[in-house]
């Protein structure tokens, strides 16, 4: 007989236990070793997910081990993350794939590069899903988690998680005295983006051009012609985490965010660059926790957001930080994409 799902709070209680195991150890990797060890490149990924950094390894291995003891021990799972041959696994080893209770889909470190050069807080990013075969999509994730791996010298870090149906919830704990304090998710509820962060993705070379064009012809049209010398209309944030980013909406410091880098493909081509670093579905996993937030996420259609629970799909998505914003920056938004010969479709980009 195939085992059966875990209650809901006892699959929860087991990830957010995983991710503070996982958190405590990569803060303590980063205390004693220097930026040169922890930004060693591991391996190279060309097909599948992410470059591979010495820092990843120390969650990596973490992971498996504790999702076999935590929760595969009660309920099969198969694993998908970065760093896992093929990008997944089935635990515990031995039971088939069909057999397995859950698709888990994890990203250990998201904002690798931020935390191993100690600039800015990484997150460990989690979605379980009820396994539906190779069919099981974003959409069918039902508990996710997110929790802050922090750089050295921040004691505090928070947790934030959900189940799907129920509000999202969040704590900080202070890393020095294991005290645990709720923080409210309060997205903002301002109606366009003036004085207020509003972010296009443009992290990496290729392509800057085009969506730098696109963010500042966005925030003319929505300024609405009120722009005077020397004005700051809106501000951006270029941090470089997925999960950071659907934080900062969730917490109310950003207003927008759109990563259209899946939309560069051909443009990149025609200029003989390589296809654009994209996101993927891991650095998505938690995204339900920003929707049962009260934030509005979807595809660069402007549609549902979903995509595949694998490490390989390129994966477009805007957040806006309540319908208001939606219905304020979507159109414009739409209308430049058309103008610049960027068309979006529902689904992965």
């Amino acid at each position: 007989m195939k085992p059966r799902a875990l209650p809901p709070q006892q699959l929860l209680a087991a990830i957010k236990h995983i991710h503070a195991q996982i958190r405590d150890d990569v803060v303590a990797a980063c205390a004693r070793q220097s930026v040169d060890e922890l930004s060693r490149v591991s391996s190279h990924v060309d097909d599948e997910g992410d470059t591979i950094f010495a820092i990843d390894r120390v969650s990596e291995e973490r992971l498996l081990q504790l999702v076999d003891q935590d929760i595969a021990s009660l309920a099969p799972v198969v694993l998908i993350a970065e760093g896992l041959v093929g990008g997944s696994c089935v635990l515990p080893s031995g039971v088939r794939e069909e057999d397995a209770v859950y698709r888990m889909i994890v990203d250990p470190i998201d904002g690798t590069r931020g935390l191993m050069y100690q600039k800015r807080s990484a997150w460990i990013l989690t979605g379980v899903a009820l396994n539906h075969g190779q069919q099981t999509n974003l959409r069918d994730i039902d508990v996710a988690v997110q929790t802050e791996i922090p750089v050295v010298k921040q004691t505090q870090s928070d947790m934030l998680w959900a189940v799907r149906g129920h509000k999202a919830d969040a704590e900080r704990t202070d890393l020095s005295t294991s005290k645990r304090t709720a923080v409210p998710l309060r997205p903002s509820r301002a109606r366009d983006v003036e004085h207020g962060f509003s972010t296009i993705s443009r992290f990496f070379p290729g392509g800057r051009d085009v969506l730098a064009a696109i963010d500042d012809e966005l925030a003319r049209r929505l300024a609405g012609g009120t722009l005077k010398d020397g004005d700051a209309y809106c501000f951006e944030d270029q941090y470089i985490s997925t999960g950071g980013q659907l934080y900062e909406l969730m917490v109310g410091h950003d207003r927008f965010v759109a990563d259209l880098r899946p939309l560069l493909m051909q443009l990149q081509r025609a200029r003989g660059w390589p296809a654009p670093f994209c996101c993927h579905p891991y650095d998505l996993a938690s995204a339900l926790i920003a929707q049962e937030a009260g934030v509005v996420v979807t595809d660069l259609a402007g549609e549902p957001l979903n995509c595949p629970l694998d490490v390989a799909s390129n994966v477009g998505w805007v957040g806006y930080a309540n319908a208001d914003l939606r219905q304020h920056i979507e159109p414009v938004l739409q209308s430049l994409l058309r103008q610049h010969g960027l068309f979006a479709t529902p689904g992965v980009a």
